[in-house]
């Protein structure tokens, strides 16, 4: 995709619609209560962003206001910063920043039908999208998407090597759907702070959290079976610095074409592991 069809929006605007040592602990899930399932899990929500995008750091501190429950939402939510790579031009390689999240970007901009790819954009339970800059859009949309029953997975950690992770999990998806979806589970990391020593962020000491590491399809159906218990293990390489004290894994459903999600979990990584 062309230089040009790219855009770093300044203000906000709305357009809704193995080794040695092997460590394992175990995350219980506990059990949601028959009023909780009716109204359902958590909203996912997705940020598009980039250390290399002059506007991304607003947005990134309304997410992890968000994620602080700074806003005394009723609502859960779950919350995944995806890092883009191509501002990468600019002056400053973002360290976070990945073709594949680029690529995962673009396959919201062909199911939301926009005409470009921006940062930084948000994206709501894969339904709504606007500038990731805006609280009122971002709120609102909290607010009024539909919200699903979540998975209910166990998971157990182990460290085969200390250069990986592997993550077991065990249980059922639960939401109901028609048509295919593919089951993923994201590794991501609060708590990071970095120093921007040019581009447009020159300068600044940026904070970004939850942001996504690893991103891996575990399951893919047509039917989707809510009901079967299902069990899958998958192994993560890490990366230099890896604490588990910031880290967790979130497991969602997403219905093939629409990218709607349709039903999550999250689970924090053991501090120790």
């Amino acid at each position: 995709m062309a230089r040009g069809l790219f855009a770093c929006f300044p203000k906000r605007s709305s357009n809704a619609g193995s080794t040695d040592v092997t460590k394992s602990r175990e995350t219980p899930t506990d059990e949601l209560s028959p009023e909780e399932l009716k109204h359902g899990g958590a909203v996912v929500v997705e940020l598009f962003s980039s250390q290399g995008c002059a506007t991304s750091p607003e947005a990134e501190l309304l997410f992890s206001r968000l994620g602080r429950g700074d806003f005394n939402l009723e609502i859960p939510v779950i919350l995944m910063a995806y890092h883009v790579d191509y501002w990468d031009f600019n002056g400053w390689k973002d360290p976070f920043g990945s073709s594949q999240w680029t690529v995962r970007q673009k396959g919201y901009v062909e199911s939301l039908n926009l005409d470009t790819m921006f940062t930084p954009q948000v994206v709501v339970q894969g339904r709504r999208q606007f500038v990731g800059n805006d609280e009122e859009s971002l709120l609102s949309s909290v607010a009024g998407v539909p919200r699903y029953a979540p998975p209910a997975f166990q998971a157990t950690f182990q460290r085969p090597t200390p250069e990986s992770l592997q993550v077991s999990l065990k249980g059922s998806l639960r939401a109901k759907m028609d048509g295919g979806a593919d089951v993923m589970v994201a590794v991501y990391e609060s708590g990071l702070v970095t120093e921007c020593k040019n581009g447009d962020n020159k300068g600044r000491v940026i904070a970004n959290d939850f942001v996504v590491k690893k991103l891996s399809k575990i399951w893919s159906f047509n039917n989707v079976p809510h009901k079967k218990t299902l069990a899958r293990t998958i192994d993560f390489d890490l990366w230099d610095g890896f604490n588990s004290a910031k880290c967790g894994i979130v497991v969602f459903v997403q219905q093939h074409g629409t990218h709607h999600i349709f039903g999550s979990q999250q689970i924090q990584l053991p501090a120790n592991i």
